[in-house]
């Protein structure tokens, strides 16, 4: 098993009061099985090797940072950007996709079936699964479908059966909602590759241990770069695997602070924001306990412009870090993640995904209290392509 802080790991399934399976007795014993090859598997050295090769020679990793010169100079302290954005399929997601892909290989299935809100995570295990010979299944909110066209072409070009989701809001929890629906038919024969830190223990262990691969990265790099750990390290959260993937390479450096940026969307009226850590209480929904926004006690509705935060729960690895003062959260609206993707592609030619710009929406307010001895490292964790037609369409800045 590669170094993995003792502070991210499961104990019984939870971190802290958060996480755990609470499932059908019938479906529990397929996550056990799952659980129980996923733990023999990260302790095989040849499993680790081919994983290692596959990230290397097939997603490009490791993906570099960037020294964002122009904002460095513009704000006065030194700003790094982790390029995530730079991987094959254009975001964080390949890293545990094709884990994912691997292991459900292993344990014999012949599907995997998910979920996506901005259409990064089933372009990235689309892409897996046709490395792999997977048939795949990724279910998608019909509004994200026509916000996000371009991945969803992505996704069919890839081989990918592409399921619209027409209840509710149309969005990620939907999604969700109706992916597992159909999991429950079909486990026997496929596996539920869940898209971020969230659902039945063991997945977020499983998406937080394939995303390690780039905190381990980030921490030599910035060493490498300024001789010295970030003092600060900016990621956005939904259900958080970019940001858990990133806080993992620093979660024992007690001098590094730990920021993860939640979407505050229009306002903090519920429904208005996706704020599940600043506005959510104790839940268990989806097969997991965490802090969900809620109405007398049942999930309510959320919203981003991101499609990819746009989900009304958090994973329990962010909950615990919250709880035991390791990590902090903080907020971008919209309006400040539309400025920061066109400032950031203004200023130093990278046009980020929108839910990396919450990040450095936050990054960027943070920076102006910051001096030229600081500084800090963004997780810059999709590229925009999937944005541009739709930002340009609602939020022109000529």
């Amino acid at each position: 098993m590669k170094k993995f802080s003792s502070i991210l790991m499961p104990k019984d399934g939870f971190y802290g009061d958060f996480g755990g399976s609470f499932l059908p007795p019938e479906l529990q014993s397929e996550f056990d099985k799952i659980s129980k090859e996923f733990y023999r598997l990260i302790d095989d050295e040849k499993f680790n090797e081919e994983l290692d090769f596959l990230l290397k020679t097939y997603a490009g990793r490791p993906s570099p940072i960037t020294f964002a010169s122009n904002l460095s100079k513009k704000y006065g302290c030194k700003i790094y950007l982790k390029r995530e954005d730079l991987n094959h399929t254009g975001a964080h997601k390949i890293n545990h996709c094709i884990g994912e892909c691997l292991l459900a290989k292993h344990l014999g299935k012949k599907k995997v079936i998910a979920e996506t809100g901005a259409g990064q995570h089933g372009v990235a295990l689309a892409t897996a699964a046709a490395l792999t010979g997977l048939e795949c299944d990724i279910y998608m909110g019909e509004v994200d479908v026509a916000k996000e066209a371009p991945n969803v072409s992505r996704m069919k070009i890839l081989g990918a059966k592409v399921i619209p989701v027409s209840s509710g809001q149309k969005t990620l929890k939907e999604a969700v909602d109706e992916a597992f629906i159909a999991y429950m038919k079909e486990f026997d024969t496929a596996m539920y590759a869940i898209g971020s830190v969230v659902g039945p223990h063991p997945f977020p262990f499983i998406v937080a241990y394939f995303q390690s691969v780039v905190g381990r990265e980030a921490r030599l790099q910035i060493m490498e770069l300024q001789n010295k750990l970030p003092d600060y390290v900016v990621a956005c959260v939904g259900g958080g695997s970019n940001a858990m993937g990133i806080f993992s390479g620093f979660v024992e450096d007690k001098d590094v602070k730990l920021i993860g940026v939640e979407p505050m969307g229009r306002g903090e009226k519920l429904g208005d924001n996706a704020a599940s850590i600043t506005f959510g209480k104790e839940l268990t929904e989806h097969g997991f306990k965490s802090l969900f926004l809620q109405e007398n006690g049942k999930v309510s509705n959320c919203y981003s412009v991101a499609s990819g935060l746009d989900y009304p729960g958090v994973g329990p690895q962010h909950v615990y870090l919250k709880t035991i003062g390791r990590a902090q959260y903080e907020y971008a609206t919209d309006k400040e993640a539309i400025n920061a993707f066109y400032e950031l592609s203004r200023e130093e030619g990278i046009i980020p995904a929108l839910e990396s710009s919450h990040a450095v929406a936050y990054g960027l307010k943070l920076a102006k209290t910051l001096n030229e001895n600081e500084s800090i490292l963004i997780n810059v964790s999709g590229r925009g392509d999937k944005d541009i037609d739709f930002v340009l369409d609602k939020f022109n800045q000529k």
